[in-house]
């Protein structure tokens, strides 16, 4: 890893540059969820003149126009790349997603490194600190390079225009959606159906409910400000794990017998439960491994080929341990938990059902995006 002592995380504690103050904000954690909100669609036209949409904190596949003041680009491969660190779970489900679909030929991935400070985040694991695509150190020269004066944080994953180096969006809960619905002529044969039309009107309210009380629910509880602002978070956070653990009682996935869009989504939080939701920030009521339903099912899908496959452990634990001061002024890394458990028999297979439907599962990871940390299935870690 090229880490020089500017991209340092250790150098900018005590500076300017600093992100201490970033996360823990005031007594209430309030996630700001306005993005850049163009989308690459496949018809141009009919997205620019369709009726206006409204903006959405989960996204909807259903969506034909534009919110407003947003802008259309053309799906045209490789055009794009992909920016997404694999420490961040927002951006994780894009990785996932890709890979299921077989996009990978289509659009370019990117990873940061798993730590930044508070500018943005750094191409700081190549050998020259560039990604060697777009040429840049900070994913922040990217936004730049469209919005000179971008005010908002620099957030992944971020789709990125190749010939002009600028950022075409970051709206990362329509992103998802649109490799699904966009990008179909250039799924791989036996792509899975993660939004199926039958289902979408079931599925919105359980991704809007993982969203609100799961995703975003541990944030709550780490950058809350207050006792009492903490333990509301707490309490969201294990009603939900609990509707969660009793809903999978009785059927291999959220949505039935195949993998789905909401899958992906809460798969990405259950992920790093145990390695930092858990301790770091503080949603310490039990493990996952405690929970039998939720466990067996995140291992289910771990050991299912695109989930376990794009996850690095330490990447994970790096990035919200070191990053957030706030939450842990020491950045001490810690070295746990034990990984085996994930390669372990689930038994979900007793429910039926078939991760990939009638689709088939994707090949192996290619060797220049696998995940270069800890990882089970890897033997590393």
């Amino acid at each position: 890893m090229a880490q020089d002592a500017e991209q340092d995380p250790q150098s900018t504690v005590g500076t300017e540059h600093s992100t201490a103050g970033a996360y823990v904000t005031g007594e209430e954690f309030t996630r700001d969820t306005t993005y850049i909100e163009d989308r690459v669609v496949a018809d141009v036209d009919a997205a620019t003149a369709a009726p206006r949409e409204e903006g959405s904190t989960i996204g909807d596949p259903r969506v034909a126009g534009l919110t407003e003041g947003a802008r259309a680009w053309p799906v045209e491969p490789g055009r794009y790349r992909l920016v997404a660190a694999r420490a961040c779970p927002w951006a994780h489900r894009s990785i996932i997603v890709r890979r299921l679909l077989g996009l990978e030929d289509v659009i370019s991935l990117a990873t940061p490194g798993p730590v930044h400070d508070v500018r943005s985040w750094t191409f700081d694991l190549t050998e020259d600190g560039r990604d060697p695509v777009l040429g840049t150190e900070r994913l922040q020269e990217n936004y730049f390079a469209r919005f000179p004066d971008y005010p908002r944080g620099i957030t992944v994953p971020a789709l990125v225009d190749i010939p002009s180096g600028g950022v075409v969006t970051n709206n990362y809960p329509q992103l998802t959606f649109d490799l699904s619905t966009q990008w179909r002529a250039h799924h791989r044969d036996g792509a899975p159906n993660l939004i199926p039309e039958e289902q979408i009107e079931e599925m919105l309210p359980v991704i809007k409910r993982i969203f609100t009380e799961v995703n975003n629910g541990v944030y709550r509880c780490g950058f809350a400000g207050s006792q009492r602002a903490y333990e509301e978070a707490y309490d969201r956070l294990f009603t939900a794990l609990d509707w969660l653990e009793d809903r999978l009682a009785d059927r291999r996935y959220l949505m039935g017998d195949a993998i789905t869009e909401a899958d992906v989504r809460l798969f990405t939080t259950l992920v790093r439960f145990d390695a930092v939701y858990h301790g770091h920030f503080k949603g310490n009521r039990n493990k996952l491994t405690e929970m039998p339903n939720l466990w067996a099912y995140a291992r289910d899908l771990f050991q299912t080929p695109g989930f376990g496959d794009t996850v690095d452990f330490d990447q994970i634990k790096r990035h919200y341990y070191v990053v957030h001061e706030d939450v842990n002024p020491t950045q001490i890394v810690p070295k746990g938990p034990e990984l085996a458990g994930w390669l372990t028999a689930h038994g979900r297979e007793a429910l039926g059902g078939s991760p990939f439907g009638s689709g088939t599962a994707p090949g192996p990871v290619a060797p220049e995006e696998r995940p270069p940390g800890a990882n089970p299935l890897f033997g590393q870690g």
